[in-house]
């Protein structure tokens, strides 16, 4: 497994992409954005790349702009997050039992990641998915997230298709919840509405919910 650096560049349009942005916003992150959360937490939260003013800005997942408004308070209102507003790395903000990361560690331009990087980063992904507890849950916000969880585990796309709200079972026990990406347009055209998005998440708290009431094994 791929342990992960923000000095990588192993994506060489992404690598030059953000030398630009560097000299244009000396006091931006600019770098590869590393997961926020514990290892080996019970839910895995997968979004895209980070955002220009938000994660490339201030170095934390979902953090300084709009995508992350619906998510870090549906987290805290799931008892995932201490608070439920994230404004910068050092705003005292912290995760319970859970990990939110990107399929692509770095900003892309126009917020589109090529197929070829999406490849080259998984390597990433694939070690935090293979540190998770058994019976962990994922969430994958949006069909990018969702492809890349499937290519970490060798899965077929055509077994496991993208929609809002679908649950696909994976190996060890865990299970992969998908929902629209919680992006400004997503919420503002409704494409992706606060109830939507708790709808997937009351899934995903009565699964852990049953996971823990499960039986442990005797070794």
């Amino acid at each position: 497994m791929q342990e992960f650096s923000t000095d990588c560049r192993r994506c060489p349009r992404l690598a030059r992409f953000l030398d630009r942005v560097r000299v244009a916003h000396p006091d931006y992150h600019a770098c590869p954005v590393a997961p926020f959360g514990a290892v080996r937490a019970r839910l895995l939260v997968v979004g895209l790349a980070p955002g220009m003013h938000g994660a490339n800005r201030t170095g934390r997942p979902f953090t300084g702009d709009f995508a992350g408004v619906l998510l870090y308070d549906t987290l805290h209102r799931y008892g995932f997050a201490n608070r439920p507003v994230s404004t910068g790395a050092a705003d005292g903000l912290k995760l319970t039992d859970c990990r939110i990361t990107n399929a692509v560690k770095c900003l892309p331009p126009a917020n589109r990641p090529l197929p070829d990087e999406v490849r080259r980063c998984n390597d990433y992904l694939s070690a935090e998915i293979h540190a998770l507890p058994e019976g962990a849950a994922i969430l994958a916000l949006g069909l990018i997230a969702h492809d890349a969880i499937l290519m970490t585990l060798g899965l077929k796309r055509s077994a496991h298709r993208f929609r809002h709200g679908a649950r696909h079972p994976l190996s060890r026990g865990m299970v992969l919840y998908d929902s629209y990406h919680c992006s400004r347009y997503n919420t503002q055209t409704r494409r992706l509405t606060p109830e939507m998005f708790r709808g997937v998440f009351d899934e995903i708290r009565r699964y852990l919910v049953r996971l823990r009431q499960r039986p442990r094994r005797v070794r």
